[in-house]
């Protein structure tokens, strides 16, 4: 398989690091606005033959087609931030490539009830395109991280093999991980984090659609397993709950984040004095976007490995019946911060993210999976990509967790 890889920030890095080698892969295109950065990881992982490296702007559809089709890719994976999901999108359609990404396309609030209804959703630029993606027998495949992606992949394992009937699907994500002596700093993209957190949450209801809920709405303490213990989680807008219903019938889906209250602090501040406005504003004759100011403040979240200790934890807990009994069960993914610095030289949340698009580029390679069209991972057959999960040594577990005691 021949893929362009666009975006060489903390997921890229993982990505282009955790593919390195494998067999499947003739050659892997590292693309990104800093050459300089492209080189620095074609050093680390491969040669010139097997990781050239480009500069490309990933908001240029034309560019991104023409360097697809100039090294005549199979795939393009996306890895850049959602703002640039649908240039990418469309480059790797109109060169004729099948397409990955780890984020799917911006959703926009409902302009007069963003705390109830729902705006155009997450991925709906996306999935609208299905047809033409169909008609040129191509795979679009959307959200292949950990969540969303693994955590979606646990859902359709928990509907093939341990329920009857599925009453709700929760999607949690978080642990002990700490960035030590660090005041404020996000462990993936700033952009995206200020986006999802302080955008309306999205939650699905079988009798009520879509709805949404003011961010970090509805707080929980969850259960978190292998000694983490309860953990204050709350709603944010996130890619799953999007894409689950599309699939698997449900009661409820929902997504909730242990963001930390000291963290949620800061955000709300920023919202509070603007430093989360996308739109430029004129400061000393200058005109500034906002956002970028906070980005350029904080630590880059790729080189905040040597800083974090702790567990980080992402799964899917599944309420339901089976056999005419209640059950439930949470399928998760752990890894520690300090075991995967040593093993892959990777922060925890980037290795993460990008194992998965490591493993679902390998079942495409070897025709595991086929199909045409714009999907998500819960279209698929979950077995052989935990198995691969299994072979490759990457931890993940499903514990039955007795009826009621998820929540602390």
């Amino acid at each position: 398989m021949k893929v362009l890889l666009v975006g060489l920030g903390t997921v890229g890095e993982a990505v282009a690091r955790l593919s390195a080698g494998k067999p499947w892969l003739e050659q892997m295109v590292l693309a990104d606005h800093d050459i300089d950065r492209a080189r620095e990881i074609a050093a680390a992982v491969g040669n010139p033959d097997t990781h050239p490296t480009a500069q490309l702007d990933a908001s240029d559809t034309g560019a991104v087609e023409a360097l697809a089709r100039q090294y005549g890719v199979d795939l393009v994976m996306n890895a850049v931030d959602p703002r640039y999901v649908m240039p990418v999108f469309r480059g790797a359609l109109a060169a004729g490539a099948h397409y990955m990404d780890t984020a799917v396309s911006v959703s926009e609030p409902h302009p007069t009830e963003p705390y109830s209804k729902p705006g155009r959703l997450l991925g709906d630029e996306q999935f609208a395109m299905d047809q033409e993606w169909r008609d040129r027998d191509r795979l679009a495949l959307l959200g292949v991280g950990i969540s969303p992606g693994l955590a979606q992949v646990f859902a359709a394992a928990a509907a093939k093999h341990h329920f009857d009937e599925i009453h709700d699907i929760n999607i949690r994500a978080g642990g002990d991980l700490r960035i030590e002596g660090v005041p404020f700093a996000t462990v993936f993209n700033i952009w995206t984090t200020i986006e999802e957190c302080l955008n309306p949450s999205l939650v699905w209801e079988k009798e009520r659609g879509f709805f949404t809920l003011p961010p970090f709405s509805e707080p929980e303490r969850f259960v978190f397993p292998e000694g983490v213990g309860p953990v204050a989680c709350v709603h944010v807008e996130h890619e799953d709950v999007a894409m689950i219903p599309r699939v698997i019938d449900a009661r409820r889906v929902t997504f909730k984040y242990a963001l930390g209250e000291e963290f949620i602090g800061a955000l709300m501040v920023l919202h509070a004095i603007g430093l989360d406005r996308t739109d430029p504003i004129e400061v000393d004759g200058q005109q500034v976007i906002p956002r970028n100011v906070v980005a350029a403040l904080v630590p880059e979240p790729a080189d905040l490995g040597e800083n974090m200790t702790g567990r980080a934890i992402v799964g899917a807990h599944v309420t339901g019946v089976k056999d005419g009994k209640p059950r439930e069960i949470f399928s998760y993914q752990l890894c520690d911060a300090q075991d995967i610095m040593a093993r892959y030289g990777l922060q925890p949340v980037g290795f993460q993210a990008g194992f998965n698009p490591v493993v679902a580029m390998e079942l495409l390679a070897n025709g595991t999976w086929q199909g045409s069209g714009v999907l998500s991972v819960e279209s698929f057959d979950p077995d052989p990509y935990l198995a691969i999960l299994d072979r490759d040594g990457i931890h993940h577990a499903t514990i039955d967790m007795e009826p009621g005691t998820a929540f602390a």
